[in-house]
């Protein structure tokens, strides 16, 4: 089988290939070196200081329309228009927290802590601890937080472990999967805060408790001083609806349905980070998605700003092709599709064994 085919299989079943060519371990320092020499890893301070400034202006506007339509059903506009830049801003903020943005550590901590807490209303500290753990063992069983167990299964070890209403659900995952990010947004607040009253080890624990619970004090706050009862409920409903499903329908496309690598696997970094991402091509997706579009790049290079990315891609992928690791590309609505059909694949494991496919037709 060719590695191009062997890469094809893997996305379908979720299995990691085995590369007989074994690439080069060291190719990535050569690889690194070009990159350098390019200056793709020097800061593009200008471009985050213009979005950020569109977010602001965004907001402001957001906040003066609120303010302006008063007691009408159009607010939910303004609703989803917040659910969006909540979005765009947590996309800054995990650009900040790679050290995208600032030549300085600390810089990019306080900007990102600021960004997290107090205008998405989630920990960055969770955050910070949780993607770290993903970005060194991306998709990796037993290490990657991120293919861990949840409403959603994904490896067929969990979905057989799955009982009642949940294997149920478990079935049918890949096509609830969008529904159920209408409720990602709220999820993403309370883990968050769950972590920072854990007794695990948090820093900066009470400052992030104090800025998240401002944040969301006044925010909802303000929601229900100037709104309805049923109105205010319907607008944190549609922000919290929007900011779930576009943070999940942009970090899904980028590592669901790649290989999954067995815990106690010897992978070298670059095969481990290039096997396990997949791209999302089409004009517009570096601002759709925050530059996540580029994961391969992103998790090769984490602290490459991301106007940089698009000129990475071109000299990873001959990187890749000289090497013969396989690099995957893909539409965001095949990328979906992908998505979609893996997840469904892993749910069939929670079927009842005795469960006749043919009688459930007729149910």
């Amino acid at each position: 089988m060719s590695i191009a085919a062997q890469s094809r299989t893997a996305a379908n079943t979720g299995r990691t290939p085995r590369n007989r060519d074994n690439p080069v371990t060291s190719s990535y320092s050569a690889l690194l070196k070009i990159i350098r020499d390019e200056g793709l890893l020097k800061r593009r301070r200008a471009f985050y200081i213009t979005t950020f400034a569109f977010l602001c202006a965004g907001l402001i506007a957001a906040g003066t329309g609120f303010f302006l339509i008063g007691e009408s059903w159009f607010q939910l506009l303004i609703a989803a228009a917040l659910g969006i830049l909540f979005t765009q801003i947590a996309f800054i903020t995990h650009e900040a927290s790679h050290r995208q943005v600032f030549e300085s550590g600390p810089a990019n901590d306080r900007a990102g802590r600021f960004l997290a807490n107090a205008v998405v209303g989630i920990s960055y500290q969770w955050w910070m601890n949780k993607h770290n753990r993903h970005h060194a063992n991306p998709n990796t069983v037993g290490k990657d937080p991120d293919i861990e167990m949840d409403t959603i299964s994904f490896q067929v070890e969990q979905a057989q472990t799955r009982r009642g209403l949940m294997a149920w659900l478990t079935r049918r995952q890949g096509w609830l999967f969008f529904p159920l990010l209408l409720l990602e947004g709220v999820n993403l607040h309370a883990t968050s805060i769950r972590h920072l009253f854990s007794k695990n080890k948090v820093k900066g624990r009470y400052t992030e408790i104090t800025m998240v619970f401002l944040r969301l004090s006044l925010y909802i706050g303000a929601v229900f001083f100037f709104l309805p009862v049923g109105m205010a409920f319907a607008f944190l409903g549609v922000q919290l609806g929007v900011f779930g499903v576009y943070m999940g329908a942009s970090f899904a496309p980028n590592h669901k349905g790649m290989p999954l690598i067995p815990r106690d696997s010897k992978v070298d970094f670059l095969s481990r980070q290039v096997l396990t991402s997949r791209n999302v091509t089409g004009r517009g997706m570096s601002t759709f998605m925050g530059g996540l579009n580029y994961q391969v790049e992103h998790h090769l290079f984490p602290s490459m700003p991301r106007p940089h990315l698009a000129r990475a891609s071109e000299i990873v992928k001959e990187h890749c092709a000289k090497h013969k690791i396989p690099y995957t590309e893909a539409t965001l609505t095949e990328s979906y599709g992908i998505v979609v059909r893996y997840l469904n694949r892993v749910g069939l494991a929670a079927r009842d064994p005795f469960d006749c496919p043919v009688r459930s037709q007729y149910r």
